[in-house]
């Protein structure tokens, strides 16, 4: 193995449940639509996101990003209230975006092993706003090479996401080791991909969320920093 490729919510970042329909009503009050309208604008936003992410998750697994939520609605990207509301929808999510605190000395683990660092999220958020989280949390100068669905035409499992991210670390797929919490995405999409695939099994996923597959991962690493024992040990039975 010559990389690591992480999934990064409820990966490299702690599991939280999260109540989505709040995160649109901080959008919507930071935004300054007035008070009557907000709920219905936060309700039509939600329904647009959960849209991207159902057919992110059904067949041709297109991706979407957050412009194309909002356009939905009929909000403009660019005008200063979206981006007042874009700022309070940044702030709710702070909480729930910090960096697990296995994430460094994982990393360090993996560097003194000679491995390269990749990122692979779904995501609806630019590749601007996490390399941000990355940077806030001081990890991102860990990092070789992140792809992120928002900014290419498929999600996972889709065999191209992965081989993206692969040529984006720098190395074959095949010598390549990816690590998720989602048996669906994560563990079979690695294993389409020709992936060794990690499972992180941390987090409480929606069953609304969850696509049936008969995927065994590689391994299981009920703690992150378990990985490097994971990967010493297949070192040792080459």
């Amino acid at each position: 193995m010559e990389a690591v490729i992480f999934d990064w919510g409820g990966t490299l970042t702690p599991w939280h449940t999260i109540d989505h329909l709040a995160q649109w009503e901080a959008f919507a009050a930071g935004s300054g639509a007035p008070q009557e309208a907000r709920p219905g604008l936060a309700t039509r936003l939600l329904e647009a996101e959960a849209h991207l992410w159902a057919r992110a998750r059904g067949e041709g697994h297109r991706s979407g990003a957050l412009p194309e939520v909002l356009a939905a609605v009929g909000l403009d990207p660019v005008s200063p209230r979206v981006a007042a509301g874009l700022a309070a929808y940044r702030e709710f999510w702070v909480p729930h975006t910090i960096t697990h605190p296995q994430v460094r000395p994982l990393f360090e683990g993996l560097r003194s092993r000679g491995l390269r660092i990749g990122v692979l999220s779904n995501t609806l958020w630019s590749r601007e706003y996490h390399r941000g989280v990355f940077e806030r949390d001081g990890v991102l100068g860990f990092i070789d090479g992140d792809v992120y669905s928002s900014e290419i035409a498929h999600t996972k499992p889709h065999p191209q996401i992965f081989a993206e991210a692969a040529r984006r670390v720098g190395v074959p797929a095949a010598r390549c080791v990816y690590v998720g919490d989602r048996a669906f995405e994560d563990i079979h999409g690695g294993h389409e991909a020709g992936m060794r695939a990690i499972l992180v099994p941390h987090s409480d996923i929606p069953l609304d969320q969850l696509v049936e597959i008969d995927a065994v991962p590689d391994a299981v690493a009920h703690e992150l920093i378990d990985i490097l024992s994971i990967l010493d040990t297949w070192a040792s039975r080459r």
